[in-house]
């Protein structure tokens, strides 16, 4: 059974954070771009590309097991925008800005997830 990704409102937002991470890590210092800039942008990258990988399989067991791995990178992504808060990076009014977005990024994975378990 496949999905329509492009249709899903968890790629969407994952494309979104893809994004905001590309916009966030051009203000990261030049010391963090093979680091953690690197590190977060393909843990972004990670969350969408697994939705429409995931939605290509024939049956929604596989699907579950490619949201499973988009899961994991935003729970990834969402250390790393802590430990980029924590070195100052950016600012704790933008910290709590995408904390937010990921964590309800993290709900709706986890939920889409649990409706194709079903």
């Amino acid at each position: 059974m496949t999905h329509n990704f492009r249709k899903l409102k968890i790629w969407t937002e994952g494309m979104s954070i893809v994004s905001e991470t590309y916009n966030l890590a051009r203000t990261f210092p030049d010391f963090e771009r093979y680091n953690l800039s690197s590190q977060m942008i393909r843990c972004a990258v990670s969350i969408p590309s697994n939705i429409a990988e995931g939605s290509s399989k024939s049956t929604d067991k596989h699907f579950s097991k490619f949201l499973e791995v988009s899961l994991g990178s935003a729970f990834e992504w969402e250390t790393q925008l802590i430990i980029a808060c924590n070195e100052a990076y950016i600012s704790d009014k933008k910290f709590k800005e995408l904390e937010q977005r990921i964590q309800q990024l993290q709900k709706m994975i986890s939920g889409f997830q649990g409706g194709l378990d079903k």
